[in-house]
């Protein structure tokens, strides 16, 4: 995590910033406010710390010369998460991100080294929470997971404090003279107050995203961040093409909220979706892609200008414009019929289990419906982290529809239940409690119906294609919602093309396609070749 450099692999670095100095006390780098890039220590002594709830600042390392000065957040010259502050006189080599993306390519094996404690200090700072937001709430509040839940995916630091568990959580409330009802707060690292902010207002107040160039055009822009979209913004930026990546939540997609991985190619041991899905979003930040999350596409404009460009309308209100589009927005989780399912969504019901999810159900009994590879993946995790999971599902069995190790592993875990022929058909809540589920009710094969004292409530009953967006501009779609390409159109149709030029589709969104990791990045490679070929000949 804090390697240090030998005076040779610091003179290969010379090239690729600035000499600067510092009198003691000076301030490098400030939490909350954007950091100019990396800095080299010459000579001299710099101490890093952080801040904490009471806005105190608590020590976490001090640099020496031949060490560096930054984390993950320098690729993109996001704001800081740590104060740097000189010790005594520093003369310091500035590397702004922008040459820190050109160190990391030309140098290999150097930036090899710089990488990996990029990535590790990001890693400790969750740890601690260090240098991210202060969530102010209730634990079981569905805006207080939300928010969490949002920063964690999107691999940030936060503190979340309960003010009925916390009083330091009661002495903000009290000094930001905050009503009850507008719980839960989040205090930014640059100060500013929100009041149940959505993810955008989040995203932008700790500087996750900026403002978008609306005179730029980009080759390409990818709206989804999972694995397709991020494997077409690696090899696409590699390759020396101008990316823009949209999400309107966080990296990774559906994988980034598996527990575990475990048939993915060149990993026998499993890797957790964050795991793999934070990878990728670091090798695309390495290559220079533009990532924009949270920022939500509203609608993709299809004019015919003759330039040969599409417009993408942001729910922002901003417009991206650029020459290709490759859709990757993937799937929205279907939700269960039952009539007062939005009472418990949130709080109650989850459409994934992340370590998040499994500390409020610690202990308990949960319900889990679902018999695909996700629901399996989570069935296992969750049964390490509660009493039961009931396992209701809908068909005679899970080989159909389920890889087999799962199975096997499921059948040999004690504490889960399969129940075969059944679906749920109500949820219900505690006199003077609508919103917290107490029980669910499932009818088995045979008519009975059985009760079960649950709190906590998994879906995992598959996705329906996520293409409202594309209303505006017609894009073909099959008579299940998902976007028809190549041959699937018309023989001879270019690979992975939608019915508008210059329009590709890739990942679960595309008709056909292979439910699997490896094939959404098989099929992110594909679709960079696609558009080559296409910009050749537009």
């Amino acid at each position: 995590m804090f390697p240090r450099l030998e005076p040779a692999e610091i003179d290969r670095l010379r090239r690729f910033g600035q000499v600067v100095h510092a009198e003691p006390g000076a301030a490098l780098a400030t939490a909350g406010v954007a950091s100019p890039g990396l800095f080299v220590i010459l000579a001299g002594r710099v101490a890093i710390s952080r801040r904490d709830a009471h806005d105190e600042s608590q020590p976490i390392v001090e640099h020496a010369a031949g060490q560096f000065v930054g984390e993950i957040a320098q690729l993109s010259g996001r704001p800081s998460l740590v104060d740097v502050k000189a010790l005594t006189q520093v003369e310091a080599l500035l590397i702004a991100p922008e040459r820190l993306r050109a160190v990391l390519v030309a140098e290999a094996e150097l930036g090899e080294q710089i990488m990996r404690a990029l990535i590790l200090r990001r890693v400790s700072l969750i740890e601690t929470g260090a240098g991210g937001p202060i969530i102010i709430g209730r634990e079981a509040d569905a805006e207080v997971i939300r928010l969490s839940g949002f920063l964690a995916r999107n691999g940030h630091p936060y503190q979340h404090l309960d003010p009925d568990q916390m009083d330091c959580a009661k002495v903000l409330i009290e000094r930001f003279q905050v009503d009850d009802s507008e719980l839960p707060i989040v205090l930014c690292p640059n100060g500013e107050i929100l009041r149940k902010p959505t993810n955008h207002q989040l995203g932008r107040c700790i500087g996750l995203v900026g403002p978008i160039d609306a005179n730029r055009l980009y080759d390409v822009a990818i709206v989804g961040a999972g694995p397709a979209g991020l494997a077409t913004a690696v090899y696409a930026a590699s390759e020396g093409l101008s990316v823009l990546v949209l999400d309107t939540r966080a990296f990774g997609g559906q994988a980034g909220a598996s527990a575990r991985i475990e048939n993915y190619l060149g990993f026998p041991t499993g890797i957790t979706g964050m795991a793999l899905m934070g990878r990728a979003y670091g090798q695309a930040q390495k290559f220079g892609a533009e990532l924009a999350i949270p920022d939500e596409v509203a609608s993709l404009v299809c004019e015919d200008d003759g330039q040969h460009r599409y417009r993408l309308a942001l729910a922002s209100g901003e417009t991206a414009q650029a020459k290709t589009v490759v859709i990757a927005s993937g799937a929205r989780y279907r939700r269960l019929e039952v009539e007062n399912l939005d009472r418990f969504e949130g709080a109650c019901v989850h459409y994934w289990a992340s370590p998040l999810e499994a500390k409020l159900c610690a202990g308990q009994e949960v319900a889990l419906v679902g018999a695909g590879n996700s629901a399996g993946q989570a069935a296992v995790y969750l049964a390490s982290q509660v009493k039961k999971v009931w396992m209701i599902v809908r068909g005679e069995s899970l080989a159909a529809t389920m890889s087999r190790y799962l199975i096997d592993r499921i059948e040999s875990t004690p504490n889960i239940e399969v129940i075969v022929k059944s679906a749920i058909v109500d949820l219900e809540s505690e006199d003077g409690k609508p919103n917290q589920l107490s029980a669910v009710r499932w009818r088995g094969p045979d008519g009975v119906e059985t009760v079960q004292a649950i709190s906590h409530l998994f879906l995992f009953i598959g996705a329906a294609p996520n293409t409202a967006w594309l209303t505006h501009c017609h894009v073909e779609l099959d008579n299940h919602g998902f976007v028809r390409t190549g041959a699937d159109l018309a023989p001879g149709h270019p690979l992975l093309q939608t019915s508008r030029k210059g329009v590709f589709a890739i990942g679960d969104v595309r008709a056909g396609s292979v439910k699997r990791v490896g094939a959404a990045i098989g099929e992110g490679a594909q679709a960079v070749a696609a558009i080559h070929a296409y910009l050749a000949e537009a």
